[in-house]
């Protein structure tokens, strides 16, 4: 019944998804920390940018902003990011506007992680002579992530599935190579549609099951 598999790569394809989330995640949890930090910090303009980004680029369509790193940075104004080839260079470019997208919302999760931080400890902080950078590294975040775990966990997820939207600009993924087999496979669309689930269901529940645990164990008590 599956043996129409064995003529796609489809472990190949699934294989892209892991590394789109993958390098898009570090990118947007860094990212993410600093636009947080931002939102909080006492300079106006930092505070102003970092809320204008945010509201911005969480209202703006993903697969805008996928296309908006296709066709303006890179065939307007010639960005490549160092990338050699077409495929290599759409994969870059995917992992950018996933970055630019999926940041808004690490930012805000780690925001209202900040928020669950006592003011007491941050004021002993300032007391003992340590700027806002310290207090932030040292004192806040730490606490912060403990209890962002969860939120964390899905956005993860979320930018998982979201990685489909990356077939747009021609990086082969799992739903490039999905609507590829539908056409080719217009007899077996059920299977089709049921082996890419499957494949989305194993990549995404292990992630939660895991970082849910985690969360639970590292939660900080108050």
């Amino acid at each position: 019944m599956f043996d129409f598999l064995s003529e796609y790569d489809v472990l190949g394809v699934f294989w892209v998804t892991v590394q789109l989330t993958f390098f898009a995640a570090i990118g947007s949890l860094i990212w993410g920390t600093i636009l947080a930090g931002m939102r909080v910090s006492p300079v106006p303009v930092m505070r102003g940018f970092a809320a204008a980004y945010v509201n911005l680029m969480r209202n703006t369509p993903l697969t805008l902003i996928i296309l908006a790193c296709s066709l303006g940075l890179n065939q307007t104004l010639g960005v490549t990011l160092g990338g050699e080839g077409v495929d290599q260079l759409n994969f870059r470019l995917a992992v950018l506007g996933f970055i630019a997208y999926t940041a808004t919302f690490v930012c805000e999760s780690i925001r209202a992680g900040i928020n669950t931080v006592p003011v007491g400890q941050a004021e002993a902080a300032r007391a003992l002579g340590l700027g806002f950078t310290q207090v932030l590294g040292i004192v806040v975040l730490p606490q912060a992530f403990r209890s962002v775990i969860g939120p964390l966990a899905s956005v993860l997820i979320a930018l998982t599935k979201n990685t489909t939207i990356a077939s747009t600009i021609g990086v082969i993924e799992a739903s490039y190579l999905m609507s590829e087999m539908i056409e080719n496979e217009s007899d077996r669309i059920l299977l089709v549609f049921s082996v890419f689930a499957l494949g989305f269901v194993i990549l995404t529940l292990p992630v939660g099951l895991i970082l849910g645990r985690v969360a639970k164990k590292s939660a900080v008590k108050r």
